[in-house]
């Protein structure tokens, strides 16, 4: 399936926005987020930015006061990720400038690497 959520937590641990993928209930959601959060926010800048928590890969990237967390499949591969790694990039920068979040729409945010993609 591929992505199955994404969360965007402050780095006191608290979350700030939260898209799920999967049904999950709130309780399960909110103990998946506290574990997630606590093994994140503890590794140091010198890990690298993927964790393996229960069935998920966990790529993590912290920007400013946020992190910005992907949860993955577990037998998705982050060497797509880590092969298009600007393309990530470029869509933070679509969705938030200087920490404040300024375009939500997936349609807008996507349509300048769809254009890029077509130029080569």
């Amino acid at each position: 399936m591929g992505i199955r959520f994404i969360l965007m937590v402050n780095k006191q641990g608290q979350t700030r926005l939260a898209q799920y993928y999967e049904w999950l209930t709130l309780e399960q959601r909110r103990a998946l987020e506290g574990e997630i959060v606590r093994k994140c926010l503890a590794r140091n800048d010198q890990q690298c930015s993927f964790v393996e928590h229960r069935n998920y890969k966990i790529v993590y990237r912290r920007y400013a006061s946020l992190f910005f967390m992907v949860g993955v499949d577990d037998d998705e591969c982050e060497l797509d990720i880590m092969f298009h790694l600007e393309k990530a990039h470029f869509m933070l920068e679509e969705m938030v400038m200087n920490g404040c979040i300024v375009e939500t729409s997936k349609a807008n945010i996507l349509s300048p690497i769809q254009l890029m993609d077509k130029a080569h």
